[in-house]
């Protein structure tokens, strides 16, 4: 039967992730990745046949950057025709005799139309060089997949229409509110693709299956839709991508896709075989939805991947010292905003301060999500005489760019700083920035400690030492704690003065982390968050890496939405910082969503038990 009229009658499972599944079997993430259908065709094709095993319909060919932009980046543009055709031969071959497609992968090249005059850089040319030998290989349709915007889109699909009749999914990679780069609303960019010509339409990757579901309730469902998250939100550690959603949880919000309105539905980033093996066991059988209510998007996303930290006491008290004086510290995390609606945010964080937080921490552009630069802010807060903490990130800069960054926050009289590693620019809102990554977190707190020195990496003089405090962070909920106290320890000797952990959500998970880590000897901040609902809290626990939230916490939160759900956090939050007083004299509130109210509520309960 043909795919698209199996589609009418049943929701079909495609395939999962290439690239992140490749490194998890070994292959550097350096690596061109399109390049292995030439050199290790066997190895591609044996992720194809795990893809085809799990019950997947539709295979994507590994075919994704073979364009002569994205393989000028390794030497490769040259083999611009062979790698596509190589692509297809390896997708044709694990799908002989299979009741499943080959769709022909052709990824955005990632930059506009006025780059591309200023670059001289022929787009079409691009295009049709990777299309011509997709289609010469017989592809059964091709796959125009995480583009930014619509233009670039409407062009490939042209191209494509003009080379042959063989149909096209065109699939974007849009904003959490359900926007593209240039702001164009996707259901308005859907129907100019299906008026194109486009046989189905889509989103993938950039989100997780939580927060994809809230763009695709705001759908209608007669629109023939093909929907791929990724598994949830990655660190990046060791040379790899790590991804926490399991299978399970991958599967349900599968089937709600499906109740949504999604006809065809796979993995991107981070997905396994397991992944679509559970998938495909929760779809058996499901007919498409004709019809249902259509909704406004509303998304509770996006959170910090890695712990926020503290901040510095108006030139007056460091954090450090307020400890050392025997006082109980607060601080509390409360990201800087998307847009440059600011007096919310100073609101927000006068009241925290008010309540009692001794510092705001301000992340850096956390989960690679563009905010307003906490450079700026921290400027202007320490103005307000309220004192920030600056997360500083491996991933935007290079040690040129990081050290000027240093230098400013010198300049500016701000002394508290969290070196971090960063979340891979692949995963925000902008997937075609580029991660930096010259130095890891370790690295930096090694020149801050220079700087602190009065030298720069190179040994120079900066004529004057800096006083930065700074810190590190610190998981406890990993499965291999030891793991993670080893590698604490590295942060501590690379001069991390103080920590910050991802949110605790158990008595139990607060024991162990104060037992674990009193032998260090240096001030402990354990993350606290308070919960808005029972939703909120699956997406934590299922789509965030370093969340853990216990059985016992979700029950007690589903079905708890709204004013009661927020109420209902609270509590159990009051519950944890009560616990970690008994073993801490410092804690670290989370701010949700800039919902400030409940942590500056939090921080006025936590100094009236001092």
């Amino acid at each position: 039967m043909d795919l698209f009229d199996e589609l009418q009658q049943r929701v079909l499972p495609c395939d999962g992730a290439m690239s992140t599944f490749l490194m998890e079997r070994g292959v550097a993430w350096e690596r061109c990745f399109e390049e292995l259908c030439a050199s290790e065709g066997p190895l591609v094709g044996s992720v194809h046949t795990a893809y085809l095993d799990a019950g997947a319909r539709l295979i994507e060919t590994n075919s994704f950057g073979s364009n002569r932009l994205k393989l000028a980046k390794h030497g490769l543009e040259h083999r611009t025709e062979e790698l596509n055709l190589k692509a297809v031969q390896i997708a044709r071959e694990a799908a002989m005799g299979r009741n499943a497609v080959v769709a022909g992968s052709v990824g955005s090249l990632g930059i506009t139309a006025e780059q591309a005059r200023d670059g001289g850089i022929d787009r079409e040319l691009a295009f049709s060089e990777q299309l011509r030998p997709l289609l010469a290989g017989g592809v059964d349709l091709v796959f125009l997949e995480t583009f930014l915007d619509l233009e670039e889109m409407l062009l490939a699909l042209r191209i494509k229409q003009s080379l042959s009749e063989t149909p096209a999914i065109c699939s974007f990679a849009c904003t959490a509110d359900g926007k593209l780069r240039d702001g164009t609303p996707v259901l308005a960019a859907f129907r100019q693709l299906l008026e194109a010509g486009a046989q189905l339409v889509g989103l993938n990757c950039a989100h997780g299956p939580q927060a994809m579901l809230r763009i695709v309730e705001s759908l209608p469902a007669d629109l023939p839709l093909a929907v791929f998250p990724n598994a949830g939100y990655p660190k990046f550690s060791e040379g790899r991508y790590q991804y926490g959603t399991s299978p399970e949880y991958f599967a349900r919000i599968g089937v709600e896709l499906a109740r949504q309105g999604a006809k065809l539905i796979g993995g991107c980033c981070g997905t396994a075989p397991s992944h679509i093996a559970a998938l495909a066991t929760a779809l058996a059988g499901r007919e498409p939805v004709r019809s249902k209510p259509a909704t406004s998007v509303r998304i509770e996303v996006v959170l910090p991947e890695q712990p926020q930290p503290a901040a510095e006491m108006g030139g007056v008290e460091t954090i450090l010292q307020r400890l050392a004086n025997g006082k109980t510290v607060i601080v509390t995390e409360l990201d800087t905003p998307k847009t440059l609606d600011m007096e919310p945010y100073y609101e927000g964080a006068r009241a925290l301060t008010d309540a009692g937080s001794d510092a705001i921490t301000l992340a850096d552009n956390s989960l690679a999500i563009l905010r307003v630069s906490n450079l700026a802010v921290g400027a202007a807060l320490k103005q307000k005489g309220i004192t920030p903490l600056l997360h500083i990130a491996c991933r935007d800069r290079n040690i040129l760019g990081l050290q000027s960054e240093l230098m400013g926050m010198a300049a500016l009289g701000i002394d508290h700083i969290l070196p971090l590693t960063g979340d891979p620019a692949k995963v925000g809102d902008h997937p075609g920035a580029t991660s930096v990554y010259d130095v890891t977190s370790i690295e930096l707190l090694k020149i801050v400690q220079q700087f602190n020195q009065g030298l720069n990496s190179n040994g120079k003089s900066i004529k004057n030492a800096t006083r930065f405090v700074s810190g590190c962070t610190f998981n406890p909920n990993a499965r291999n704690i030891d793991a993670q106290l080893n590698r604490l320890e590295r942060k501590l000797a690379a001069g991390a003065q103080y920590v910050l952990t991802q949110p605790v959500f158990d008595l139990e998970r607060l024991h162990l982390l104060a037992e674990k880590t009193k032998r260090f000897g240096v001030p402990i901040f354990p993350g606290i968050w308070p919960l808005s609902g029972g939703r909120q809290a699956e997406f934590l626990h299922n789509e965030v890496p370093g969340i853990l939230i216990p059985d016992a916490v979700r029950e007690r939160m589903r079905g708890m939405e709204g004013p009661e759900g927020q109420a209902l956090g609270v509590r159990i939050a009051r519950d944890l910082c009560e616990e970690a007083l008994q073993h801490f004299r410092s804690i670290y509130l989370i701010t949700p969503f800039l919902r400030y109210q409940t942590t500056a509520e939090l921080a006025a309960f936590i100094r009236g038990q001092g």
